[in-house]
């Protein structure tokens, strides 16, 4: 990957951080923050999921320190970053799989997580381990529907190609001709 390929990947990994602080308060109540999961899905699908990871492990940190979100700003964000990512890529870019694995990642695996979390270091009593999944669930449903509709404009028009293009990341054309090899479509 070239040098501008790499500090264009910063820019938009700093961009989209910064957006997910701002715009996380949207529909917020604990264990519930829609905003969280398209921006996940977004970087996953735009940087990769180790990108989406560190995006949004710094986003649940800034939250955390700036907002006073308790640790599910974390537990509830970055399971479900890695596996969008991972499951976007796995599939050859569908971006119902990125979906799938935000609402797999952080419904299921980051809610359970959450319960320990919650309540051996920060104090919380009479939870159990399935207290967190419905909120998460929820929360994943309405982001990841949000990304999905987006990213999907973004691909039909052809600019989610260029986007990853120019970021140096994978490129899923469906049904799109790149340099004259045709790709089928896979959404």
């Amino acid at each position: 990957m070239n040098r501008n390929a790499k500090i264009l990947k910063l820019v938009v990994m700093s961009m989209l951080i910064a957006l997910g602080v701002v715009i996380s308060p949207i529909l917020r109540i604990e264990g519930m923050c829609p905003m969280a999961h398209l921006i996940n899905i977004t970087c996953a699908v735009l940087l990769g999921p180790w990108y989406a990871l560190l995006c949004a492990a710094l986003i649940g940190i800034i939250r955390m320190l700036l907002m006073g979100i308790p640790p599910l700003a974390i537990t509830g964000a970055v399971f479900g970053a890695v596996l969008s990512g991972l499951l976007y890529r796995a599939s050859k870019g569908r971006l119902i799989c990125a979906v799938l694995g935000e609402i797999i990642g952080t419904g299921i695996i980051g809610a359970i997580v959450s319960y320990p979390v919650m309540t051996l270091f920060y104090g919380k009593t009479g939870l159990t381990w399935m207290f967190y999944v419905p909120l998460f669930i929820s929360g994943t449903l309405i982001g990841g529907t949000i990304a999905f509709i987006f990213l999907t404009a973004l691909s039909r028009n052809g600019t989610l190609m260029n986007f990853q293009k120019k970021l140096g990341a994978q490129v899923y054309a469906h049904g799109q001709k790149i340099d004259g090899q045709t790709f089928k479509d896979s959404q």
